[in-house]
């Protein structure tokens, strides 16, 4: 049996873009298959692995939405997890909705949400009798210019300054949690209309980087 990769993740796992000008299927302002992270990192892997892509736009780590159901990756965790067994690797690269002012969390809270999510991981039943394999993914952090964007009104005050933080307490939670740890910031590139999901060059970036974090860890 390949090994099983499962992303799961929020838009920028999902292949959202925010310019139809640079995705291939302009008017469906998502990447194709030839431009996500996802899919492009299965095909650097080889044959050897499956790459499950479990992208949701919208998606916190734990925290409930007010305005739409269903977007904890906590409460769809175990669903997720045992459709896929037996699970090799689970990459989560959660956080950045989770920022939005209407949750009203900290930074610190959020790394919280996303231990929770790891601990919860670990103690389902998917990983083939193997010890849990969990690598967590700090989002790139929101740039300065969705203040003045078309989002800035949903995605409220202080998302960039907690965004900023991710990495350091996400490492934090890594190391408590026995768990491993990538920082995306240096490895992606967001675009300059919402300040916060990826460009078709910075899902093949992030694709190169995770390719080679993969390849040592499953």
């Amino acid at each position: 049996m390949k090994k099983h990769i499962v992303c799961l993740g929020d838009s920028n796992t999902h292949g959202y873009s925010a310019s139809p000008d640079d995705c291939a299927d302009g008017p469906l302002l998502r990447f194709n298959e030839e431009e996500r992270w996802t899919c492009l990192l299965g095909k650097q892997l080889g044959e050897d692995y499956l790459v499950l892509e479990e992208g949701l736009s919208g998606r916190t780590t734990v925290f409930s939405d007010p305005l739409y159901e269903g977007l904890s990756a906590l409460g769809y965790l175990f669903p997720c997890l045992t459709s896929h067994e037996p699970v090799s690797l689970l990459v989560v690269m959660l956080g950045t909705n989770d920022t939005k002012e209407r949750f009203h969390v900290s930074a610190e809270c959020i790394s919280l949400g996303m231990e929770r999510l790891v601990r919860a991981a670990r103690n389902i039943e998917c990983w083939g009798g193997k010890q849990p394999n969990i690598l967590i993914v700090a989002p790139p952090p929101i740039g300065e210019g969705v203040y003045q964007s078309a989002v800035s009104e949903t995605m409220g005050r202080g998302c960039v300054e907690k965004s900023r933080e991710l990495a350091r307490y996400y490492a934090q939670v890594a190391e408590r949690q026995h768990a491993h740890f990538l920082d995306a910031a240096p490895y992606a590139e967001f675009n300059t209309i919402d300040y916060m999901h990826l460009t078709r060059k910075g899902h093949r970036m992030l694709a190169e980087k995770l390719a080679e974090v993969v390849r040592g860890l499953a």
